[in-house]
């Protein structure tokens, strides 16, 4: 059976974030994105704004999320991933719940969800 077109979607923007690929990444996000960080009070409001959080916020570390596996339909994707971070000589490893919503082939809203949210907070501190 193949994948659903949403999920092989979202498999698209994860490998893209780990190869550094902004053009796809903005491709596969929907302008008017609503981005939920893990740990933030507030979404990130756009694509234009999670763009610009990314260039001046990811200089400091290293991330490589794998992904466990994704399952989706018309409108959701949830994908399971394990992500590695380097930052100041420290390392950390944790595991995410990605909940995405999709629609017209764009992803539209994130949720991420971790096993380890102070630990999260901590390392970025």
């Amino acid at each position: 059976m193949a994948e659903h077109p949403n999920a092989a979607l979202v498999r698209r923007l994860m490998d893209a974030m780990n190869d550094g690929d902004n053009e796809t990444v903005m491709a596969l996000i929907a302008p008017d994105v609503e981005w939920h960080e893990i740990g933030a009070t507030e979404p990130i409001h756009g694509a234009q704004a999670l763009a610009e959080r990314y260039a001046a916020g990811m200089t400091d570390f290293t991330i490589t999320a794998t992904t466990h596996d994704v399952v989706g339909n018309d409108d959701h994707v949830v994908a399971l991933v394990n992500a590695e971070v380097d930052r100041n000589g420290k390392h950390l490893s944790y595991r995410t719940a990605e909940i995405l919503h999709v629609k017209d082939g764009r992803v539209t809203a994130r949720w991420a969800f971790s096993d380890d949210t102070a630990a999260i907070n901590e390392f970025f501190a």
